[in-house]
């Protein structure tokens, strides 16, 4: 497991022991933690503190008592670690655990990436709602670059591929998967930072400037399926 700039290690420890604690049987691991409240505290407006803690919980902090208290005042600290170093612009540092117990384990980023899809989902609006998706419409700038930041999630968490292969589409295998993984793996901690800084500038008047070409929801899906990107690895719409 990785140590975070947000909390010193010691507080970090005792987190993840507390978390893991039979009082809390329904809270979520601490890598999945991290991932939702980088969701959470993203978004057109950020989740409720009461509502985020519950959540990372598995319910209201009084039901576990002392455990309970002292798991969400770990939290709060962890989410103002998280505000800071997210508003800096820099790649975040994941909490990652291994995949599996072996000398040299490659990092387990499914769990986080689900986390952080949790959060998504929790908020009071919809991301893409919120900035007028329409399928029958061409994409704003805002929509197509959060689409393509959300990419790596979607195709670390295998529901790029699921959607593909649902739809009869072909998906990338071997090595061209590989590649793409890793690439989705390099991105990720940048990409979520530019997510909450890009909601940052939507909640004031601010602009996200482009670094890349823009990806609309109806445009070939960068994977290489063939399939509209909105069809494939751009997340729905509803």
């Amino acid at each position: 497991m990785s140590t975070l700039a947000q909390l010193p290690d010691h507080q970090l420890l005792r987190l993840e022991e507390l978390l893991a604690d039979p009082a809390l049987p329904e809270a979520m691991r601490l890598d999945e933690s991290q991932g939702y409240l980088c969701a959470a505290l993203s978004g057109p407006q950020p989740i409720p503190e009461s509502q985020w803690l519950e959540d990372v919980l598995g319910g209201p902090e009084e039901t576990a008592g002392e455990v309970g208290r002292e798991a969400a005042a770990l939290l709060r600290l962890l989410a103002r670690g998280l505000e800071t170093e997210l508003a800096s612009g820099k790649p975040l540092l994941l909490l990652l655990y291994p995949e599996s117990d072996d000398d040299d384990p490659a990092s387990d980023f499914v769990p986080w990436c689900e986390g952080y899809l949790h959060g998504v989902d929790a908020a009071a609006d919809d991301w893409f709602d919120f900035l007028g998706a329409d399928d029958d419409q061409e994409d704003s700038d805002e929509i197509a670059y959060l689409d393509e930041r959300l990419f790596p999630l979607y195709v670390l968490t295998g529901d790029a591929e699921a959607a593909a292969r649902e739809a009869g589409e072909e998906w990338p295998a071997g090595e061209e998967l590989e590649e793409l993984r890793n690439e989705c793996e390099e991105n990720l901690p940048q990409a979520v930072s530019d997510i909450y800084r890009f909601w940052l500038a939507q909640r004031g008047t601010g602009t996200i400037r482009r670094q890349t070409p823009k990806v609309g929801r109806n445009d070939p899906c960068p994977c290489g399926s063939g399939r509209k990107y909105k069809r494939c690895c751009g997340p729905a719409t509803g």
